[in-house]
């Protein structure tokens, strides 16, 4: 008997989006493993920013960007391997040509939403924060554009994107995809605590809904540095 080869989906959100709802969705899938924010200790070590449970992480993690992407490449045997990955932590300087040996998928979600969410759980946040320009930079290294799905039109219709996606993966789509029990996860990483309540309440996608976006001056101004990257993003997106 062949095996399979494992289908590695490398999923790229920045902060304050649905990518840890769309991490809970793929992990409740049978034949899938699911690996949270693996750079996240690489990041913090390389960078000195002071994160909540900054030492818990990067104790808790590779933070050499190198053996990262060595044990995102070569570990795991389900048939299914879903890495949730946050843009922000990959820096720079840090070489992208290894992301081709994965199947991406970029998450955006617009910038105001973003800022506003995140200044809610963090007292502030620059435009590198958030992800949304380091998505841009990771399309340009990519020599096919990747699919692009935006978090307010998946929230109308999460079915129909998951079974897209599904389809572009070639890995068959199941209903479990669209809700799962409450509650942390042993893959969590250790930061959740801290950022994931709640995810940890939810048992499914929430339904969207417009939001009021209020933010100050500062904020508005991160908003609006981002939102050309958004709009490139935006207009690359999957349309159903």
């Amino acid at each position: 008997m062949t095996l399979r080869p494992t289908v590695r989906v490398a999923m790229w959100s920045g902060p304050r989006n649905i990518s840890t709802a769309m991490m809970r969705s793929w992990e409740n899938r049978p034949d899938t493993d699911v690996v949270d924010e693996p750079f996240y200790a690489a990041y913090l070590a390389s960078t000195g920013l002071d994160h909540p449970a900054r030492e818990e992480v990067i104790a808790s993690q590779p933070t050499d960007p190198d053996e990262v992407v060595r044990r995102l490449r070569d570990e795991g045997s389900a048939p299914v391997q879903y890495a949730k990955h946050m843009t922000h932590h990959i820096l720079r300087d840090w070489p992208l040509d290894w992301v081709t040996d994965f199947r991406n998928i970029l998450l955006i979600r617009d910038p105001e939403e973003v800022v506003a969410s995140y200044v809610r759980s963090r007292e502030a946040c620059e435009p590198e924060d958030i992800g949304l320009l380091q998505q841009v930079r990771l399309l340009d290294a990519l020599p096919e554009d990747p699919p692009i799905i935006d978090a307010g039109d998946f929230l109308r219709d999460p079915e129909g994107h998951l079974r897209w996606m599904c389809d572009w993966l070639g890995v068959d789509f199941t209903d479990r995809m669209l809700s799962w029990p409450a509650g942390p996860r042993q893959s969590d990483g250790v930061w959740a605590p801290y950022w994931y309540g709640a995810v940890v309440r939810s048992t499914g996608f929430e339904p969207w809904r417009a939001r009021q976006v209020e933010l100050n001056e500062h904020d508005a101004a991160v908003a609006l540095a981002c939102r050309r990257a958004y709009d490139t993003l935006w207009s690359r997106r999957v349309v159903l």
